[in-house]
């Protein structure tokens, strides 16, 4: 038996003076490994992990040479859902929506055989175990980013196949940039990014369409309290093929991975308005 990994992998720039950028990329949803005893419990389709965000942490290998923080969680989305509110709300209330410990795939498998799925007791350790020492680290290190530099800015990055009709009608925008209706960082930040996404070349972008981020975007985008969150959600379709092995396409990946190269470094020189000049900008509008 494999022993098992950390519950994250947490990498930085190699030198001390550029751990200290005000940017963390966060990929929640790329992990694969299923401790024994969930994998046991089982279908062929939970075994499968089919709803991961394959190879999106490959995609954002360029971030610690950026000098920004790279964080990806090594569990599998089946274990827990980092991305999801531990009280069950639901993200998108009158839509399909799946929850903390998902019980069903994207195209509605079972994931769990027949009276094995996490009852509340179940659901609660998993939590204790996984989810809130993820959210710990994640909290800590926006924190630390904070606390150095007076704000600090979270993407979470994060792909989906390009057609889902239990989620969305139709093919998938390829870029879907989330913040919560406005809410979760600087609406001058958000544009920033919005004008990379809407001009790459071949590729579509929307701004809060279905996804507008998830618990992670939501919970820890507070812009005034200096700290902006948003969602990548990109269509698989851009950097793989869809069906397994889900093969990594080096030409498309390297097309889509210029674009994210640009939304960072458009990040990184980003810096919040001071409050006094906001408040004058407002009353001149």
């Amino acid at each position: 038996m494999n022993e098992a990994p950390a519950l994250w992998r947490l990498e930085c720039a190699p030198t001390q003076d550029r751990k200290t950028l005000p940017l963390i990329v966060n990929v929640p949803h790329a992990g694969t490994y299923l401790p024994t005893e969930i994998a046991e419990t089982l279908t062929p389709a939970g075994l499968g992990i089919a709803d991961t965000d394959w190879h999106v942490d490959r995609l954002y290998d360029f971030v610690p040479a950026l000098g920004a923080t790279l964080m990806v969680a090594t569990h599998s989305r089946i274990v827990v859902d980092l991305n999801r509110d531990p009280s069950g709300d639901a993200l998108y209330p009158g839509a399909s929506n799946t929850e903390v410990c998902p019980m069903t795939t994207f195209i509605d498998e079972p994931i769990y055989l027949q009276d094995r799925a996490p009852d509340a007791a179940q659901v609660a350790a998993r939590l204790a175990k996984y989810w809130q020492p993820y959210h710990r680290q994640l909290a800590t290190e926006i924190a630390r980013l904070k606390a150095l530099h007076g704000y600090c800015i979270l993407l979470d990055g994060h792909s989906i196949v390009s057609v889902a009709p239990r989620f969305f009608a139709g093919r998938l925008p390829d870029l879907n940039l989330g913040t919560a209706d406005g809410k979760s960082c600087a609406p001058p930040l958000a544009r920033t990014v919005f004008e990379v996404l809407s001009h790459a070349e071949g590729l579509t972008a929307v701004h809060n369409g279905r996804f507008k981020g998830g618990y992670i975007t939501r919970h820890y985008g507070r812009p005034d309290n200096d700290v902006h969150a948003l969602q990548l959600e990109m269509a698989q379709c851009c950097y793989l093929d869809e069906a397994r092995p889900f093969h990594y396409d080096e030409l498309r990946a390297t097309k889509l991975k210029t674009v994210l190269k640009k939304v960072l470094e458009q990040l990184l020189q980003w810096r919040p308005m001071p409050a006094a000049a906001s408040i004058k900008q407002d009353y001149c509008r």
